[in-house]
Order: structure tokens, then C-alpha cells, then sequence
């Protein structure tokens, strides 16, 4: 007897759904999967027969063949334990045919209890688009999968409860609809930093535009500090924002039932040793990689010379794309990356060329090396360079505490309800994402802009790309300030920030 279970599966982020076709008949025992699998998918044909025994039932005697369709799609990991298990059972007539509205998945125990998988929500969704409307999975996914609309989300601890509910004894509750507005956000603020008052405007106007920053400056004048306080200025996530963020983290498997989704923008700062692939994403079958675990959010690194010159380089598509599209042999998949880059590096390799101690001994040319490790195209790519200074004794002991990042979320929340308007009906989120249709439409100079620009544009030798982007972060100011066109004090400024030599 053939029976059918709904399930579910990834490709990249994106769910789908997938039929789990289960043909019991009489003949040489075996016990086959096909459609595609993996070798942990493979495997559950171990756990189920050790379940299916140990939660008292039998376990048929002939020839059981599982195929997971579409048979053309390649599968991994253990969600498909359950679907399997049921499927048998409703195979051999020992439960009554399943619900064709209801969906299934989870790994299964030896001893028939339920454990986690990862991509809870990603599957939820596609669920939902699927036209089911219960969703059983092990109840520490329930809180994450409860995310998503138009499905009921049953948390199962083990078969025995399930076979229950299935058979109306005794019935699971559904997971709560969890609610947005409820989230809360836990973070670092700028008032515990004191001084650095540049670099702080050139943080504030990093979160309006989401523009990228590099500060260049002496070790211990509060570099990581201020990079990582960065995301408590940024506006707060979207709800189209914190599922897709989410469901990066979930594929990855860093969500769980106490942090069942991502509600502050990501702040991932991998140490300069991380290797191409852990930056970018990859592994025989491919995982997100930091730039896709730091999407909606800040990537920050720390000591950016340090980092071998083949991973930075890969940086630079997922820069001008917001995407990276990861190849194998077991398939191509593309995950987000739209982040806000913020780098640090000292000014030289012993880090105190320029301090007023004098300790600096580094050579012209081992500064030239040293700053040499970062390419240009990659400089090219970075909107606003600022310098940090080491701060005085008595600025350090007397100084007041700094302005709160609640009070500068406030203006960088205004100067986005300018660019959401501005913007309106397009995909274009903030001002660093503008074309060249938005920027000759919205970055127009007067004269004395015009020439102000030229002139640097000549001196400074910039690319068409720099260019593009002093107009970008010119016109962020502009809309910091309220104004409706770019001033040549808000271009100026924005000039200032391309004085980086290398």
C-alpha cells in the first residue's frame, strides 16, 4: 500500500514543499530512500525502524520504498524522520491515512522523542504557501515556525503524543501567533562612549544612508567600541526584515526555542583569520556564510589589513549586489548579504604612526606595505573614511557621558522617513542604493557644488564609483539636515570623508 505525507524542505533560504511517498509490499526485506538524499537522509531509515519498534508498534516485514519528491531537488539533514515514520504507519494501515492539509518534519530519537532541525521558519512559510494548515514540528521549532502566517503550528515532544492528537484522544495545543510589536531590542548605546564626536556623525550618517565606513586610528581610541553601537542607531527592523534575517540564522542553526528569531540587526564581527568560505558561505552541501549571517545588518572587521587579500576580495560583489550565489557540485544556491560594512585598521603595522607620543617606528615604506594590503577596488567600495583619535587624559576623566543612542535613532529614523517616501515603489531601501536614474533625479549640485566636486574629483583622482558615492552620502546629510537639495557645506562635508592615502 502507497501512502503520501507532506513535508517540507530548503534550498538557500527558500522553503518548498516535498512529498514523502511511502510503498510497503510483500518480498526480500529492504528498506530504500530515494529522491535525492543525503547520507544523514539516508540514515533515518536507522532511527526510524529503532522508533517505530520502540514506541511498541511493528515494523513491517517486506519491501519498504520512500521516495521524497520531487525526486529531482537534492535533500539533506533530518527533517524528513517523521513524515518517514508516519508514512509507514500509514503504509501498513497501523494509523489512519494523515491529513492532506497537515505537514510534517523533525528528527526523530532512537526512543520516538522529537529533536530540533534547522530551517524551522523558511519551511513554515512555505508551508503557508503551500495551502497547509497544521504544521507538526518537534516543539523546539514551534516557537520559531509560529512566525508564519495562515498556519497552526502544533509542538510535539514525542510520537506518542502525536499519535494521540492524530487520533483525537488527546489534542495538542497550537503554538501562540507570537506578536511583533512585542519583540524587544537589547543593546549597546552610544552614551557610554565619551568624545569621538566626528566619528560619531560619520556613524549617524553610516545608519541613515547605510552607507560603508573604514576608521583608521591608534589602538585603544575606541574603534570596536563605537562599531559595535552602531546597530542601536539603526532603524529598527521591519517584520519583512526580521523573517528574512531569521531564516539566514535558522538555516545556519543559530536560532533555538529561548531566541526563536533575530529581532535587532545582526552585528557579526568574525575574527581576521576566518577563511573565504566562512566568509562568503560554502561547504559540500553550502551554508551561509558571515556576509549572509550579517544581512540587515553590520559586518564589522576588526584589523582589516590582517585579513588574507583573497577573502577580503570577495567582499566586493556581494557589495554591489546584496546577494552571493554559492556553487558545488551538490547545487547552486544564493543567499542575502545586504549589509552595512564597517571596517577598523590602525595607521601602521605597529599602530601608532601619527600619535602625538612620537612611539611610531615604522618606515615609509613598511606603512605603504602595510596599508598596500587592501586593494583599491575594494577602498573603492567604502563610502566614508574617518580618522579616531586618541583621546587626553582629562577628556577621558572629565567628559561627560555622550549623547544616547536613543536620542540619535531618532534623527536617523526621520532622515529614513525621507528616503522611504523618496523612494516608494521601488526596491530601493536607503540612499547608498540609489542608480543613476535616483541620483540625477535627487543629488542635483548648484554651480558651486559642480565645481567644488570637480575640483576634487581631479585632485583626489576618484573613480566614477566614488563619485557616485560622495553624491550618495552628500545627499543622506542633506536629508539629516532636512534640506530638499545638497548644499555645498553638506558636499563638502561629504568630501571630507574620501581623505584616505594609502
Amino acid at each position: 500500500m502507497t501512502q503520501a505525507v507532506r513535508s517540507l524542505g530548503v534550498h538557500g533560504i527558500r522553503g518548498y514543499g516535498v512529498t514523502v511517498e511511502c510503498f510497503v509490499s510483500s518480498g526480500l526485506t529492504s528498506f530504500d530512500i530515494v529522491g535525492l538524499g543525503d547520507t544523514a537522509v539516508k540514515e533515518a531509515r536507522e532511527r526510524v525502524r529503532a522508533a517505530i519498534k520502540s514506541c511498541g508498534f511493528g515494523f513491517p516485514n517486506g519491501r519498504i520504498t520512500v521516495n521524497l519528491a520531487p525526486a529531482d531537488m537534492k535533500k539533506g539533514g533530518t527533517v524528513y524522520d517523521l513524515p518517514v515514520f508516519l508514512g509507514i504507519l500509514a503504509a501498513t494501515e497501523t494509523i489512519s491515512p494523515l491529513p492532506q492539509t497537515a505537514a510534517f518534519f523533525g528528527e526523530l530519537s532512537l526512543m520516538g522523542e522529537l529533536r530540533g532541525v534547522p530551517g524551522a521558519l523558511p519551511m513554515a512559510l512555505a508551508a503557508a504557501r503551500e495551502g497547509v494548515t497544521e504544521l507538526f514540528v518537534p516543539e523546539a521549532n514551534a516557537r520559531e515556525a509560529a512566525f508564519a502566517e495562515d498556519v497552526r503550528v502544533y509542538p510535539v515532544k514525542n510520537i506518542a503524543e502525536l499519535i494521540d492528537h492524530l487520533s483525537g484522544e488527546r489534542l495538542i495545543e497550537p503554538e501562540a501567533p507570537p506578536c511583533f510589536d512585542s519583540l524587544d531590542e537589547v543593546m549597546l548605546d552610544f552614551a557610554d562612549v565619551k568624545g569621538q564626536e566626528n566619528v560619531k556623525r560619520a556613524l549617524e550618517i553610516c545608519a541613515t544612508g547605510s552607507h560603508n565606513l573604514l576608521m583608521s586610528g591608534p589602538p585603544g581610541t575606541g574603534k570596536s567600541m563605537l562599531a559595535s553601537r552602531l546597530p542601536s542607531i539603526m532603524p529598527r527592523m521591519s517584520r519583512e526584515e526580521i523573517l528574512e534575517t531569521t531564516e539566514v540564522h535558522s538555516i545556519a542553526g543559530l536560532t533555538d526555542s529561548a531566541h526563536p528569531v533575530v529581532t535587532t540587526r545582526p552585528f557579526r564581527s568574525p575574527h581576521h583569520t576566518v577563511s573565504a568560505i566562512g566568509l562568503s558561505g560554502g561547504g559540500t552541501n553550502p551554508r551561509p556564510g558571515e556576509i549572509s549571517l550579517a544581512h540587515n545588518g553590520v559586518l564589522f572587521l576588526d584589523e582589516l589589513p590582517e585579513f588574507a587579500r583573497e577573502t577580503l576580495e570577495i567582499l566586493r560583489q556581494p557589495l554591489e549586489t546584496g546577494s552571493v550565489t554559492i556553487s558545488r557540485v551538490s547545487g547552486t544556491v544564493t543567499y542575502p548579504s545586504r549589509f552595512t560594512l564597517v571596517c577598523a585598521m590602525n595607521p601602521c603595522r605597529c599602530g601608532w604612526y601619527g600619535h602625538s607620543s612620537g612611539r611610531c617606528r615604522c618606515s615609509e615604506s613598511e606603512i605603504r606595505a602595510y596599508r598596500g594590503r587592501i586593494s583599491g577596488p575594494l577602498l573603492d567600495r567604502i563610502d566614508i573614511f574617518v580618522n579616531v583619535s586618541a583621546l587626553e587624559y582629562d577628556e577621558l576623566r572629565e567628559r561627560p557621558a555622550g549623547e544616547s543612542s536613543a536620542s540619535i535613532r531618532e534623527r536617523v529614523n526621520r532622515a529614513r522617513e525621507v528616503q522611504r517616501r523618496r523612494f516608494e515603489g521601488s526596491n530601493i531601501g536607503s540612499n547608498a542604493y540609489m542608480g543613476p536614474r535616483e541620483l540625477a533625479k535627487y543629488c542635483i549640485l548648484d554651480d558651486a557644488g559642480d565645481k567644488m566636486l570637480r575640483a576634487a574629483f581631479d585632485k583626489l583622482g576618484l573613480t566614477a564609483r566614488s563619485h557616485d558615492k560622495i553624491l550618495r552620502v552628500a545627499r543622506t546629510i542633506a536629508d539629516l539636515a532636512g534640506s530638499e537639495s545638497i548644499t555645498s557645506a553638506q558636499l563638502a562635508e561629504a568630501l571630507q570623508y574620501r581623505g584616505f592615502e594609502l
